[in-house]
């Protein structure tokens, strides 16, 4: 018996060997989803999921790191296969590349300091400065909506470097993910005196309808290998799972 186990295992690994790699192109700035550990290996819910697709597709997982600004360029230039990394489907987006069915779905909040009397409308931010990420959905909004009304939008190569301009003063509120808020900053012992402002965003012109997983339009064949990939994980409750594990909240069935 241990020797017919043994000889599964042994062609299971010369499969996925064999099998080309699935490339992930990711920016580990944005916990809960992607980000680095100490010793720099990469953690967060969307590593987890990606590394669970490779298993069920039973391909080797790689991770190639970039700057979200230029994904997308990168994707295209053929330096990964698809895009993992808390990418928003929106129309423009689409345009671009083709996504995966929605990973999951979570609103856009304001983070401000507790009792700022601050909201996430013109009226209420007008003359303060707010802090986004280069590239998001949470940036092309904060511009086009509320940079003509008086407000500063000062634009960060990443969400992580926000954190601390807000912590010390110097922008008075950021636009971002609402669990990336919640489990990335406001859990943590610099976020303490931090909150959630006024209603979460969930404009589907600006934020798109999920998250989903980036590739190159014409690759087909790989976005319906990753979508029957995803259909098992839900099947199997690997999804459910992992989600438990990061959120507090249903991430996958959280529409408006």
């Amino acid at each position: 018996m241990k020797k017919i186990v043994l000889t599964a295992l042994v062609l299971f690994a010369a499969s996925v060997s064999a099998a080309e790699p699935l490339r992930f192109g990711v920016d580990p700035t944005f916990p809960p989803f992607e980000s680095k550990a100490a010793d720099g290996t990469l953690r967060g819910f969307d590593i987890e999921m990606g590394n669970a697709i490779c298993h069920q597709m039973q391909v080797k997982c790689v991770w190639v790191q970039t700057g979200y600004d230029g994904i997308i360029p990168a994707l295209q230039a053929r330096k990964f296969d698809a895009i993992l990394s808390a990418m928003a489907m929106t129309d423009k987006r689409r345009q671009q590349v083709a996504f995966t069915d929605m990973l999951y779905n979570t609103p856009s909040a304001l983070v401000t300091k507790k009792n700022s009397g601050l909201a996430p409308d013109t009226a209420s931010l007008k003359g303060k400065t707010v802090g986004v990420a280069q590239g998001t959905t949470q940036e092309a909004y904060a511009k086009a909506v509320w940079a003509s009304a008086g407000i500063q939008v000062v634009s960060y190569p990443n969400q992580e470097e926000i954190w601390p301009d807000l912590a010390s003063g110097r922008v008075e509120a950021t636009l971002t993910s609402a669990a990336s808020a919640e489990t990335g900053f406001l859990k943590s012992p610099q976020g303490k005196d931090y909150q959630i402002s006024g209603e979460t965003l969930y404009n589907k012109e600006y934020f798109g309808e999920g998250v989903g997983i980036g590739l190159r339009k014409d690759d087909t064949k790989r976005v319906a290998e990753i979508n029957a990939a995803l259909a098992e994980l839900h099947k199997n409750g690997t999804y459910d799972k992992l989600a438990k594990k990061y959120f507090s909240f249903d991430v996958y069935h959280l529409q408006k």
